[in-house]
């Protein structure tokens, strides 16, 4: 693994400065942002996924009437969640994003192994595997109850419940939560069978779920969407949450990765043109973090060539 701590483009550099001051430029940024989406819709499409049937889809679905069933109205958003990211002048508070979020999701694993002649759907797998792999060696031994925090059109939790589903002899009851109700409101769509227990529309820092109830909690690629205080406040509540013996688990983006460090210009700036906190994200250290708030030590190990996964588990 790379010696370094984290990419140049990332922080308090002067590369990562001068990239900062060029998405502050607003027509740059206009320019960079329309250019973000251009080259995401692109490759999904050149690898096979049918973005502009599967968002025509959704939109023909009449899932926009689901929208006040999952919608919890005394959500107050915070400030960090209404800035735009992702491309999207609204963030994910829209139905633009949730209507592209399931071929941004499945297109994502082909920049992991873009070397490798694989099918969306085989990068996919294996993204999600890479994952589940790591829960099966060092995750708990037994789970009845699991929480998927940042769950968006709920892709994420869906494959986790089918993994422990099928790795266990009895049932799991399964929980996606997310602050998008429009996120939520595919997911549910998408739950074809009702697999998923509740989706649920929810503040990660302040959940309203009783203490000691979950045997399993992820954050799956959300903890680079977010700044340092967020992020603090939902590792709290994540111990409160889990049971003794439980575990967190999280997977995101490897500051260490050499793919990632190594990301040319024109790609690391259109990243950091959609992702607003990437810069607290990359000095941010999460295992600490999770020691501070009394989880034991973490692991981390590097999942894939971008991503890392870091377990670790709350001590009784």
């Amino acid at each position: 693994m790379n010696k370094k701590l984290k990419p140049d483009w990332a922080g308090e550099d002067l590369l990562s400065q001068f990239v900062n001051l060029l998405i502050q430029t607003e027509p740059i940024y206009k320019v960079m942002k329309h250019q973000a989406r251009r080259v995401l819709i692109k490759t999904a499409e050149k690898n096979g996924v049918p973005w502009r049937q599967n968002y025509e889809q959704l939109e023909k679905s009449r899932i926009q009437q689901n929208l006040a069933a999952v919608t919890n109205p005394q959500i107050t958003y915070p400030k960090y969640y209404q800035v735009p990211f992702h491309a999207y002048s609204e963030g994910n508070l829209c139905w633009q994003a949730a209507f592209e979020a399931p071929s941004a999701t499945y297109s994502m694993a082909l920049r992991v192994w873009k070397n490798e002649p694989l099918s969306w759907e085989v990068a996919h797998n294996r993204l999600r595997g890479s994952f589940h792999d790591v829960l099966g060696i060092y995750g708990p031994k037994q789970v009845k109850d699991i929480l998927d925090i940042g769950c968006s059109v709920g892709i994420s939790t869906l494959a986790l419940h089918r993994y422990y589903q099928k790795k266990q002899n009895h049932p799991v009851r399964t929980v996606g939560l997310d602050l998008s109700p429009y996120m939520l409101a595919v997911a549910k769509t998408l739950d074809t069978k009702n697999e998923i227990s509740q989706w649920l529309h929810a503040l990660a820092e302040n959940t309203k779920l009783p203490d000691n109830s979950f045997d399993l909690i992820t954050l799956q690629f959300v903890t680079h969407e977010l700044p340092h205080e967020p992020s603090r406040a939902i590792f709290k509540e994540a111990f409160r949450l889990v049971r003794p013996g439980g575990v967190i688990a999280i997977v995101d983006n490897n500051p260490k990765s050499k793919v990632i460090q190594n990301l040319p210009p024109v790609l690391f700036t259109l990243m950091k043109s959609t992702e607003p906190w990437s810069d607290e994200y990359y000095t941010f250290n999460i295992e600490e973090e999770l020691q501070e708030v009394g989880f034991e030590a973490p692991l981390t190990l590097e999942s894939d060539p971008r991503h890392r996964t870091i377990v670790t588990n709350k001590g009784g």
